[in-house]
């Protein structure tokens, strides 16, 4: 398998970037500021297979269906480098982008940027583990080099698997290693453990003597990836939530399906993401989809994402991603039920289930 840098979901965030988005605001509002109604909206996106509907569905004529139901435009927009698309988001030049539930919280949440996620459009259900060499259990993790992108889901998911070990993040050395060059660095013989998302992971699990010693299969619902939409912009034009909704649930039941026509609809969200159907389905099966808009209505509204969030913010914080707060309350963050999370003076993402209810109704 050819791994590229276009070919993945990068998921991570630099320093950089986070001190970047924190420029744009010097304090968090507690209500979304006022946008002005508006016709025409840009939406990012980069390439990862929970994402892939998204493309498909502007093909497939999808989109433009949903938009001109409720009088309105829609641009998807391909950016090959996801930290860039989230960046972009952040600093206004998309109305909304697709986004983990980490990085939706570390780069527009932390920077001040008030944002709604709309759709809970999956989980992370394998497509992310801890490898290593000659061992099988995690425990032999202990006093090894970690190859990882530091600071990123990877480097999350190593922290909830030392905690299940009952070890800390002092009993490893982690190495920052890019996505494009990890599957190299643990080739070398002297590399013998690192976390990784797929395709890079399955390549790394065919070494030999290499075992997978837990994955984000053990932390259900923890890694989410997220349509999100500027709150500001979506209080001011709902339409456009109606419409993204309608777009992901319509292309959710068609991909579900086993017929020719749910072949050919998942064969093009392969090639449009650079790799073949077998391989796109093997990563679809590490990919919990919630392709039921009750179901992520009820993941949005559940006490276990409050959980995952708190558990998600502190470690945020914990590695300095909320650049200079004084505590993980610093951003306060709400959910389905007026419950909230942080400050709630300072709330910036929010969780809104209406628009998933919307669909499950069939009101859309």
């Amino acid at each position: 398998m050819t791994i590229t840098a276009t070919s993945l979901r990068a998921k991570f965030a630099t320093a950089g970037v986070i001190a970047a988005a924190l420029a744009l605001a010097s304090c968090s509002p507690s209500a979304a500021p006022s946008a002005a109604p508006k016709t025409e909206f840009n939406i990012g996106w980069s390439i990862y297979a929970g994402w892939m509907p998204w493309p498909y569905a502007q093909q497939a004529g999808i989109v433009k269906k949903w938009a001109d139901k409720y009088g309105i435009k829609i641009n998807l927009v391909q950016v090959n480098d996801y930290v860039e698309s989230v960046n972009q988001y952040t600093a206004g030049k998309f109305d909304g982008v697709t986004v983990t539930n980490m990085d939706a919280l570390t780069i527009p949440a932390a920077g001040g940027k008030d944002t709604s996620a709309i759709i809970v459009g999956d989980y992370s259900n394998g497509n992310d583990g801890i490898l290593l060499k000659g061992a099988n259990s995690l425990a032999a993790i202990k006093g090894r080099q970690v190859y990882l992108v530091e600071l990123s889901v990877s480097h999350y998911l190593l922290t909830r698997g030392l905690e299940t070990a009952g070890l800390k993040s002092t009993d490893v050395k982690t190495v920052n290693t890019s996505d494009a060059d990890i599957v190299g660095a643990f080739n070398a013989p002297d590399v013998n453990a690192a976390v990784a998302w797929n395709p890079q992971l399955s390549v790394m699990k065919g070494q030999a003597g290499v075992s997978e010693v837990f994955s984000s299969a053990q932390i259900p619902g923890e890694i989410l990836d997220l349509m999100v939409v500027d709150t500001a912009t979506l209080k001011a034009n709902p339409n456009l939530g109606k419409a993204l909704a309608g777009i992901w649930y319509e292309t959710m039941a068609l991909m579900q399906r086993q017929d020719a026509q749910g072949k050919a609809a998942r064969a093009a969200m392969a090639k449009l993401s650079g790799t073949t159907p077998e391989v796109f389905d093997q990563q679809l099966k590490t990919t919990f989809l919630y392709a039921d808009p009750k179901a992520a209505a009820a993941a949005a509204d559940a006490p276990a994402l409050v959980s995952t969030m708190t558990k998600v913010r502190d470690f945020s914080f914990s590695k300095g991603l909320f650049k200079g707060a004084s505590s993980a309350d610093a951003v306060g963050m709400a959910f389905p039920g007026a419950k909230t999370l942080g400050d709630p003076a300072h709330v910036t993402l929010r969780f809104d289930d209406s628009f998933m209810k919307l669909a499950a109704d069939g009101k859309l």
